[in-house]
């Protein structure tokens, strides 16, 4: 089986990588990140010149129609250049969600202004005190309380025919969205996804900055107008959407671990101690191969992940084994790198340290290592004896 990149894959991780590299270094990563946005809406713009927000879109949708392969392949450029863009964050799951459950309206009033870079969304899925994998849900949807017009007829709530209660914490990159996306428990059962306006009544949003440098918001729901995307049970649809998400995480890390090692081996080269490199020490040296095979075997599991959502599918089971092989992978690496830089590795001035933050950030979304070794293992049953 062939996995290189094909010529057009190859040109667009060149072409991202570039746009990146040119606008981001150690210096001006901080200043973005530091400022009030976290990220830089002409790095944004620029992503939505080349496609990039609407690879995962239809073209009927306003988007280029791109595989997974395509998007796994900017997200590890992503991570290769820690840029705090939200793509996954702001467009690929929010953007997945209208795409797969909104109505034919729906995604041709939304998506092509997502991939035009011209709106931001967010999805309000997790809430406080739910651990993935549960799917609970304690923010509920009722519908909307009919008003008396003065014309006569009845009207509806502004926003939808129906009224959102609860509390959404993290929702990643909530404060800056133009648009929520919201998960709640629907009036006869099961899970509906819902448009809902950030400023309109009865929405509250409370941005914070995250340990990473990312942001994120508790947004508070009391009787908010919402818009339901589609009319069927959303449940699937939602751990489709997170299951790629699950793929994107690991292509993220991948990049971030690639330049993790790329670094220290730098610093190895170029550190001298005793009159000598510090590569000139064995015990450093067997060290750093070491964290290169965690990586080969990171990027392995991470096309795996990659190659099963070809093929059109999404199995818990292989998010969970890429997940939980590429979280240990990360914390090896990354702890390696910061052992190996000695104190200027956790400088803020230095990137190996932010690295090393993001790589952690990852690890506890979505589930961390100990929550998909519980996926696994409740399903050894599954498989039979082998013996030889």
């Amino acid at each position: 089986m062939d996995f290189d990149l094909t010529d057009e894959q190859v040109m667009l991780r060149d072409t991202v990588r570039d746009l990146l590299a040119h606008n981001y270094d150690a210096e001006s990563r901080l200043k973005v990140t530091d400022s009030e946005l976290g990220w830089s809406r002409d790095v944004w713009r620029q992503l939505a010149d080349l496609g990039v927000l609407g690879l995962s879109f239809s073209e009927e949708d306003g988007g280029v129609g791109a595989g997974p392969v395509e998007t796994m392949v900017v997200l590890e450029e992503i991570g290769r250049r820690l840029a705090p863009e939200p793509i996954l964050d702001a467009v690929l799951v929010p953007g997945g969600l209208v795409a797969s459950a909104g109505s034919a309206e729906q995604r041709q009033r939304i998506l092509p202004e997502v991939a035009a870079g011209t709106k931001l969304l967010a999805f309000a899925h997790a809430e406080p005190g739910v651990r993935w994998p549960s799917t609970e849900l304690a923010t509920t949807a009722a519908a909307a309380v009919p008003m008396a017009s003065s014309a006569g007829p009845v009207a509806t709530a502004a926003g939808g025919s129906y009224e959102l209660t609860g509390v959404k914490n993290p929702v990643p990159h909530g404060g800056s969205a133009d648009e929520l996306v919201v998960s709640a428990a629907l009036p006869a059962g099961g899970v509906g996804l819902f448009l809902v306006a950030p400023d309109a009544t009865g929405v509250v949003r409370k941005p914070y900055r995250t340990v990473d440098g990312q942001r994120g918001a508790q947004v508070e729901l009391d009787k908010a107008p919402a818009e339901r995307l589609g009319a069927a049970d959303a449940a699937e649809t939602v751990a489709s959407v997170l299951g790629h998400a699950q793929a994107s995480l690991c292509a993220e890390s991948v990049g971030a671990m690639a330049e993790a090692l790329r670094l220290t081996t730098e610093y190895l080269r170029q550190r001298k101690q005793f009159g000598v490199t510090l590569s000139k020490f064995q015990t450093l040296t067997q060290r750093a191969a070491n964290m290169y095979v965690s990586l080969e075997l990171a990027r392995s599991m991470s096309l795996y992940a990659t190659a099963s959502l070809v093929d059109g599918a999404y199995d818990p089971v292989i998010a969970s084994r890429a997940r939980l092989q590429v979280g240990r992978a990360a914390r090896h690496i990354g702890q390696e790198a910061i052992q190996m830089h000695g104190g200027i590795g956790v400088t803020a001035e230095y990137p190996v340290g932010h690295y090393v933050a993001r790589l952690t950030a990852i690890e506890r979304t979505l589930g961390g290592g100990l929550e998909h070794l519980r996926v696994l293992s409740a399903r050894v049953g599954d498989y039979e004896l082998a013996e030889l």
